[in-house]
C-alpha cells in the first residue's frame, strides 16, 4: 500500500518535472521537491533521466576535431550547459543539502530498493547516463585543450 502511494505521488511529479529537467545540468546534485517525490518512479524505472544529445554525440565521437575557434567555443558551451561547470570554474559548495537527504530517505523507504532497481532496469539506465557523462567530460577536456593549443579563448 505504501509503495502504491509513493508511485501515485511520483506519477504526478513526473509530468511536473519534465519541463524543469531540461534546464539544469545532468550532474546537478541538489534534488528539488519534485525530484524527491519522483524517487520511487526512478527506482521502478518509470521516470528516466533523458541523456542530452550532446552527451550521446560525445560518446560516439569523443575526440573528433572541430575547425575554428567559434565551433570549439560553441561545443564547449553546449557541453557546459549539459554537464554544469568544469573543474576550472567556480562551483557551489558541495555540502550536505536538504534535497539530497530527503531523496535518500524516500529511497530508503522502498523495501528491497536495490533489487527493484536491478530488476526494473533503473540501475542500467543510471549506468548509461553515467557513461554519457564520462564521455561528455572527456570531450569537453579534449576540446578545451585542443582549443587552447589553437589559441582559442575557451
Amino acid at each position: 500500500m505504501r509503495i502504491l502511494a509513493y508511485a501515485l505521488v511520483a506519477a504526478a511529479a513526473i509530468s511536473a518535472s519534465a519541463a524543469g529537467a531540461a534546464d539544469k545540468p545532468v550532474t546537478e546534485n541538489n534534488p528539488s521537491a519534485v525530484d524527491v517525490a519522483a524517487t520511487p518512479a526512478e527506482d521502478l524505472n518509470l521516470r528516466k533521466k533523458k541523456i542530452p544529445p550532446v552527451l550521446l554525440r560525445a560518446e560516439a565521437h569523443p575526440y573528433a576535431v572541430l575547425n575554428g575557434c567559434p565551433a570549439i567555443i560553441g561545443a564547449v558551451g553546449e557541453l557546459n550547459r549539459a554537464l554544469g561547470p568544469d573543474v576550472d570554474r567556480e562551483r557551489s559548495s558541495q555540502g550536505l543539502k536538504a534535497g539530497t537527504v530527503a531523496k535518500s530517505i524516500v529511497s530508503s523507504l522502498i523495501p528491497f530498493g536495490g533489487i527493484i532497481r536491478q530488476v526494473s532496469g533503473a540501475a542500467k539506465e543510471q549506468q548509461l547516463l553515467q557513461d554519457a557523462i564520462t564521455a561528455g567530460i572527456a570531450r569537453r577536456a579534449f576540446l578545451k585543450g585542443y582549443g587552447r593549443a589553437k589559441g582559442c579563448k575557451v
